[in-house]
């Protein structure tokens, strides 16, 4: 199978596209003895064009002479052969043709009324080149639905009482997934690793829809899934899904953990250049704190909350890796408004992040990032720890340990309101082992960051006043490490400034793991 993904048969052992073209003008040659004539002078340049550019591999054992003999030519005498491939191509794109029929065969489960969405623009076809092209285009369509295991492309001339002297059809060759199929990964969080283990049920109704069961369990959280996934019919980026979840998480930088226990609604669909997505969550919430644990505001939080929330979030992503990009920018907005379809927590969130990555001279490239929240309660009830924001980490402000940035107390429970800025320079590793590439680079940083709770009653222009005073920052060089498109991991060695009573600095080496990094 070649590249476009076009099955045929070749026996000279290359591209198989061009001959499946001198194929099917051949056919269509024998109809019209006025295209006979045409259909020569086309073969003959094809396979000229082709032995020139190295298409045609020639089987002959013999070693080529350095030298051939001598034919009375001149270089300028002989045409080019790009000029000649240009001369082929416009041929072919003016040879009218009509995709009568389009077949796909294999399908067991799958309803064909799904699938002819994907392949409707192949009718519109008008030449042999827009054919491929647009069969090509049908076949990404096809796996990109989820639910093939391979799918191959042929293109022959039409046959029977009904076909036209210029008519094609098209065969798609699929071959489903199996009914219940299973994995074993690992995931990466915020310092924090995962084995996870799954079951799905791809295509369980015939329309794409998949329904899968995950158990995750990691150093921090234990974790069990059940979700639902179906897309719209002809719009694959459209989709809804429907996830029920228990959570239970531990975390070693505050004195509480928490279990959660809920379900989320959400609808995907790209709107212009940006990706939408419109979620519905009710989730049950125990917070208790840890046993010995004599910290008198994590006691006084814990307890039972009901939450039902409301949110958006917008994607405008044009960097060319999520991990370590090295080119592109990144635009994320997030509101969440809580307490208005039910629950006992009303507020209102807003938070977002954006990056820009800017390439330099000798392969370096220069990053710089800005995130933003704020939380602001509705009615009496106070906001909760579940809810608030939280800072500090190799993940986010370097140099301190995992979400230590405290605003009033030493039990690490959050902030209402909160900023951090980074700026990177990453450059060539000195000496690039195992051809590592882009995947290993050295990089500066330069990180600064502030974390506070709001005071009600307090003007905007205070809580800008309380986010300016005593940033915490740090600076300092490391290592980073792409690990494909699933983690990034950093060796840094950071020296933290602005350390405020409270604050958990971290002077020194630090290694972080994750996806998301300021």
């Amino acid at each position: 199978m070649c590249i476009c993904g076009c099955r045929t048969s070749n026996t000279t052992g290359g591209c198989s596209h061009i001959f499946l073209i001198v194929d099917v003008l051949t056919a269509l040659g024998s109809f019209s003895a006025g295209l006979g004539s045409v259909l020569g002078k086309t073969l003959t340049s094809i396979i000229s064009a082709n032995f020139a550019m190295g298409t045609v591999h020639a089987r002959s054992l013999d070693p080529l002479p350095m030298q051939g003999p001598e034919l009375g030519l001149h270089s300028d005498d002989i045409q080019s052969p790009l000029i000649e491939q240009k001369a082929e191509q416009a041929i072919l794109e003016n040879k009218d043709v009509v995709v009568q029929r389009v077949h796909i065969d294999g399908l067991e489960r799958t309803k064909e009324d799904m699938l002819s969405y994907e392949i409707a623009d192949l009718f519109r076809a008008r030449n042999l080149i827009d054919v491929m092209r647009k069969s090509h285009q049908a076949r990404q369509k096809l796996l990109r639905l989820g639910i093939f295991r391979t799918v191959e492309v042929i293109i022959d001339i039409s046959g029977g009482a009904d076909a036209l002297p210029n008519g094609l059809d098209v065969t798609f060759e699929v071959s489903e997934l199996r009914r219940i199929t299973s994995n074993c990964t690992t995931r990466v969080g915020t310092n924090d690793g995962n084995v996870v283990v799954g079951m799905k049920l791809p295509n369980v109704f015939g329309r794409a829809e998949d329904l899968s069961y995950q158990c995750s369990y990691g150093t921090n959280e234990t974790s069990f899934g059940l979700s639902f996934f179906k897309p719209l019919l002809g719009h694959f980026e459209r989709n809804v899904s429907v996830y029920l979840y228990k959570v239970t998480g531990q975390f070693p930088w505050s004195p509480l953990k928490e279990a959660d226990r809920g379900v989320t609604a959400e609808f995907s669909f790209p709107l212009w250049k940006t990706n939408q997505t419109l979620k519905w969550e009710a989730v049950w919430r125990e917070l208790c704190h840890h046993a010995g644990s004599d910290s008198f505001p994590a006691q006084e939080k814990s307890g039972l909350s009901f939450k039902s929330s409301i949110s958006h979030a917008m994607i405008i992503d044009t960097r060319n890796s999520s991990i370590l990009p090295s080119k592109g920018s990144l635009l994320k907005i997030h509101q969440e408004l809580a307490g208005y379809t039910g629950g006992d927590t009303s507020f209102l969130k807003e938070d977002f992040e954006v990056q820009i990555n800017k390439p330099l001279a000798w392969d370096c490239v220069m990053s710089a990032s800005f995130w933003g929240g704020l939380l602001v309660p509705i009615g009496e009830n106070p906001t909760i720890i579940s809810d608030r924001f939280n800072l500090g980490g190799a993940t986010s402000v370097r140099g301190f340990n995992t979400y230590s940035l405290c605003p009033a107390s030493h039990d690490f429970l959050g902030g209402e309101a909160y900023w951090a800025g980074g700026l990177h320079l990453y450059t060539p590793f000195p000496l690039r082992p195992w051809n590592s590439g882009d995947a290993l680079r050295t990089h500066f940083f330069l990180n600064a960051g502030n974390l506070c709770n709001l005071k009600y009653g307090d003007c905007l222009q205070v809580h800008l006043v309380n986010l300016a005073k005593c940033i915490r920052w740090s600076y300092g060089l490391g290592i980073v490490l792409r690990i494909g498109n699933i983690a990034r991991l950093e060796l840094n060695y950071c020296i933290p400034m602005g350390v405020q009573s409270g604050d958990r600095a971290l002077d020194g080496v630090q290694f972080g793991a994750g996806i998301r990094f300021l």
